[in-house]
């Protein structure tokens, strides 16, 4: 087995931690990048890896961009990230669901697990029975937590008609044309908060059959997944999973905004460099996604209520403008100035 710290996407990590339970079938790992901040918070994921060794590369990769995530929220958090392996069949039962809450309570509150792709509220209320070191649980109306998605998909929401804004130049988005690769529960979120401003959409997703039934709920069109990222239209929302802007797919865009809500959405730090040299507006995915970090942090700080989280996710288009001046005015592609920034407030800067 190679060591996770010669992984490439190692970086610095404080901790890197695999977890496996023969009875449970568990196998799972957990990345620490910092807890300069606080403890370590972000969602666990439940995916089928072709290759197990993915499943670092995907917890080192997403735990750096909590950790920067939580940063920009200024959340008292540093930054994790988890994941199950999946069998091919995604068998997951409550005997794993426990082992694994045994492993989250292992590491003693400096890692925060909560919802992520694959897992479901009723999920986190199962780890929970192992471990207090969770959120992402269900809430009373008007509090701070529960499903992180639709939060995350508001904050989108937002971003996205920042971008439209600075990009396009438009303070109105009727009329606009958005492509959104991904309609779960944050982008089939955000679909649905476009179209009541009279935005033009195209919807794509793996699962075409959920495309399609939304495209038909919404009066949007539908097309196969393949497609999705060569459309031509004023913006393209990742909201999918990650690494789908690297050379090949950049050169191929035909959009002038990217801004969505995917995690690592560019494939390798090069690709913030091909992004900005097409002149095409980005926003970096873990200042525009933090909705939903922002809500489950609360919840577990015990930090304000729903008014305090909409007040914090309303500050997104803020922070986002913020370092598109700081692009503009530098040359610095809008990526590279978040990192940067995000450094600084993790002390490494």
């Amino acid at each position: 087995m190679t060591a996770p710290w010669t992984y490439p996407d190692f970086d610095e990590h404080e901790g890197v931690h695999l977890f496996r339970d023969a009875a449970s079938g568990l196998t799972a790992v957990v990345a620490i990048h910092s807890t300069h901040l606080g403890p370590a918070a972000g969602g666990t994921r439940f995916w089928h890896y072709a290759d197990p060794a993915e499943a670092i590369t995907d917890a080192l990769r997403l735990s750096r961009g909590m950790s920067f995530k939580n940063a920009m929220a200024g959340l008292p958090m540093g930054g994790g990230k988890a994941g199950i392996v999946a069998d091919s069949l995604r068998t997951k039962t409550p005997e794993m669901l426990a082992a694994f809450g045994r492993a989250v309570d292992s590491l003693g509150g400096r890692y925060i697990t909560a919802e992520d792709v694959g897992m479901s509220d009723a999920d986190m209320v199962a780890i929970s029975k192992e471990t207090r070191h969770v959120s992402g649980l269900p809430v009373a109306a008007g509090h701070a937590g529960g499903d992180p998605g639709p939060t995350t998909a508001k904050g989108v929401y937002l971003g996205v008609r920042a971008a439209i804004a600075r990009g396009l130049g438009k303070a109105d988005p009727a009329g606009v044309h958005v492509a959104v690769q991904g309609v779960g529960s944050v982008g089939g979120g955000l679909a649905r908060l476009l179209a009541k401003d009279g935005v033009r959409l195209t919807l794509a997703d793996v699962d075409a059959r959920r495309a399609q039934a939304l495209a038909d709920e919404l009066g949007a069109t539908a097309v196969a997944s393949n497609e999705i990222m060569t459309i031509e239209a004023d913006v393209l929302s990742p909201c999918a999973l990650g690494a789908v802007l690297d050379e090949r797919s950049i050169a191929a865009l035909r959009v002038g905004v990217v801004a969505g809500g995917a995690n690592n959405q560019l494939a390798t730090p090069a690709d913030a460099d091909r992004i900005h040299a097409r002149g095409i507006l980005y926003a970096p995915d873990y200042v525009i996604n933090a909705g939903g970090i922002i809500n489950v942090a609360l919840e577990y700080l015990g930090q304000g209520d729903r008014a305090e989280v909409e007040a914090r996710v309303a500050l997104i288009p803020e922070r986002l403008e913020q370092i598109w001046a700081e692009s503009a005015s530098t040359g610095v592609p809008s990526a590279v100035v978040a990192d940067r920034m995000a450094m600084r407030l993790i002390g490494r800067g």
